[in-house]
């Protein structure tokens, strides 16, 4: 047994509680919980997607699901008590990361293959993954992009703003504030002058999995109080288009967990999973 698990056996939360309970309030109030479709969509078997939706990939994976009236259980894998380290998530994946889609005996663990999976068995609107050669590049171009920029200095911002102060009592060193926030700035702004350009979208006039994937990630920073949005007319532009693609109803829906930060504090406490954090975040100070 590995070290985090074996320290996650001790914490009732991961060890005694069924990995699929639902604590949340996200209009999510049966679990399982599959969503109507069209017919076809209803004629073979719901897939399962493993989520926690303080998760941005799971939450690009939930929107894209419900947006396109993808036929669904949601299984919600509880990040904050150490769930993904249990016995019964592991087995279904060894990974011990969510989001995760399985479909019967096959199963997926990496949003960006699970929301193109998705795209293509469903058959969704084109612009969300578009059958044209160079428009399909260009999505793959900020998915490939996105995971060491946006998404890994948007979840540092987060991290620093929020999870520090609850793991180490104390406020980040000033000095790894600002070089955070500077490595999110600039990637604001190459996000800003090479995919938006002049466009409404990434990949011109439509809505695609490259937005989707953005905004769950632009998000997480501005989640924690971090104001992105207000020096940046551009960005602020294109997230209110999003949001209107999406559906503001399902957006906020999905944003909701993360967005009641304030209640991190009652989370956590006297969660061993700070213990687990811990050397997470301890690295990024390195």
């Amino acid at each position: 047994m590995s070290e985090v698990a074996m320290r996650l056996s001790k914490i009732p939360e991961a060890s005694g509680r069924s990995l699929f309970v639902h604590k949340y309030p996200l209009s999510l109030e049966a679990i399982p919980r599959t969503f109507s479709g069209s017919p076809a969509l209803l004629a073979s078997m719901p897939l399962e997607l493993f989520l926690d939706l303080h998760s941005q990939p799971c939450r690009s994976v939930y929107i894209f699901a419900k947006k396109n009236s993808v036929p669904f259980e949601l299984r919600v894998v509880d990040l904050t008590t150490g769930q993904q380290y249990g016995e019964e998530f592991g087995k279904i994946s060894m990974v011990r990361k969510v989001p995760v889609l399985k479909e019967d005996n096959f199963v997926l663990t990496e949003s960006i293959a699970i929301l193109k999976y998705m795209a293509e068995k469903f058959r969704t609107p084109d612009h969300w993954y578009p059958a044209d050669l160079q428009k399909r590049a260009l999505v793959n171009e900020y998915l490939a992009w996105q995971h060491s920029s946006v998404r890994a200095h948007g979840s540092k911002v987060f991290w620093f703003r929020t999870m520090a102060p609850l793991i180490t009592g104390a406020p980040v060193p000033q000095e790894k504030m600002d070089s955070a926030v500077e490595d999110l700035n600039a990637t604001l702004k190459i996000f800003e002058e090479k995919f938006l350009q002049n466009k409404p979208f990434i990949v011109g006039d439509h809505i695609s999995l490259a937005d989707l994937v953005a905004i769950v990630e632009i998000m997480q920073p501005a989640a924690s109080g971090f104001a992105l949005f207000e020096s940046r007319p551009v960005l602020s532009a294109w997230r209110d288009r999003v949001k209107k693609e999406i559906g503001e109803a399902l957006f906020n829906e999905a944003h909701k967990t993360i967005f009641d930060v304030d209640k991190l504090p009652q989370v956590f406490e006297n969660n061993q999973m700070l213990e687990i954090l811990k050397p997470k975040l301890l690295k990024m100070f390195n």
